[in-house]
């Protein structure tokens, strides 16, 4: 699967956005190891911190349904469900990535609405990661 392929499955992921408090939509996908891709959206909440992202949407997806090993994440997110920046994920998602993913090959795929995508490995977004060994 390509980098704009998976992209556009996040973009997809975003039209079920649950976000009538921020209206900043987010969708993601993920790419397992065997192929298999979840999506997950962003989902708020009144009380604002049960609100979870899309990115972990789809990785607690993926998980809870065996999957361990992870190839990349694409994220699209933006006001109004437009996507005119490159929309990282915040810190909570990276560390959860870090939970199962190898910082040194993951990819994490951010786009815009414009065609632009830009591809970074977990480590840059996430130096010095805590995990199990801390």
């Amino acid at each position: 699967m390509t980098d704009r392929e998976l992209y556009a499955l996040a973009v997809k992921a975003a039209e079920k956005s649950y976000s009538p408090y921020s209206g900043f939509t987010v969708g993601a996908a993920l790419l397992c190891e065997n192929g298999k891709v979840y999506c997950g959206c962003n989902i708020e909440n009144a009380a604002y911190s049960p609100t979870v992202c899309a990115e972990r949407t789809a990785f607690f997806k993926a998980v809870s349904e065996g999957e361990r090993s992870f190839r990349a994440i694409a994220v699209a997110g933006g006001k109004g469900g437009k996507f005119s920046n490159l929309c990282a994920p915040c810190g909570v998602c990276r560390q959860v990535m870090s939970e199962f993913c190898s910082a040194e090959t993951f990819r994490i795929i951010l786009g815009k609405d414009s065609g632009e995508i830009g591809s970074f490995l977990l480590k840059e977004l996430l130096p010095g990661a805590f995990s199990l060994s801390d």
